[in-house]
């Protein structure tokens, strides 16, 4: 593996593990066992290491939300692109759980952030559209699918920050990739009534398997 991939690699582990803002770039090089002057040949400062990952992430989330040209979608292809958004939330945690910072600190970030949105809610349209199309969803009118992408959007985007106020622990152990896919609960809970009667049984079983374990003070939903 390249010095270059090696630095990403291991900064993401890191910004995972500590938080962006506790890694510095000498923690970094030290941990690569490389001289803080060969971090730097391949990347000016932190903001750049910051950004190229999250070029990655951003190509990875297109992939998980592309749309078969050649068939409608299906029950399982719904659950697919929540467990492959959650996946990635959960590999890139560190740009949401501090999501707000790095952007007001980076204006490539925030720039691209913004135009990686529009594209994110566009093709989530397209698969509220496929799906309606399957069979999976009732018909759904355009202004409708724009909000439930919006909403959709809003619950994948912020579910870690709900985690870490509502466990009131912001350490690595208080958000675990167990309660971070519970949020698929919550967005198939905003697409239930939505379902048509032919699947409607199959994805209450569904929603079943990521009830969330609500903190000390929240009452359980029962729905």
């Amino acid at each position: 593996m390249k010095t270059r991939d090696k630095i990403l690699l291991t900064s993401l582990d890191l910004f995972n593990q500590r938080g962006e803002r506790n890694v510095t770039t000498n923690h970094i090089a030290a941990h690569l066992a490389i001289s803080p002057g060969n971090l730097y040949y391949h990347f000016r400062n932190k903001s750049d290491i910051i950004y190229e990952i999250f070029l990655q992430y951003q190509r990875l989330v297109g992939s998980y939300l592309q749309i078969p040209d050649s068939r409608p979608l299906t029950l399982d292809d719904m659950m697919c692109y929540l467990e492959s958004v959650f996946d990635g939330l959960w590999r890139y945690r560190f740009l949401h759980r501090d999501l707000e910072y790095l952007l007001d600190t980076d204006e490539r970030l925030r720039l691209n952030y913004r135009d990686f949105t529009n594209r994110c809610l566009i093709a989530m349209e397209r698969i509220f559209e496929g799906l309606v199309a399957g069979g999976v969803l009732v018909p759904l009118s355009a202004g409708f699918r724009t909000a439930m992408a919006l909403n959709v959007w809003l619950v994948v985007t912020n579910w870690m920050a709900f985690l870490k106020t509502a466990h009131g622990d912001q350490r690595e152990a208080g958000v675990s990739e167990v309660r971070l896919k519970q949020g698929i609960y919550q967005v198939l809970t905003m697409e239930l009534p939505y379902v048509t009667d032919t699947y409607r049984e199959a994805v209450v079983a569904l929603r079943e398997q990521y009830r969330p374990e609500w903190p000390g003070g929240l009452p359980r939903p029962v729905c």
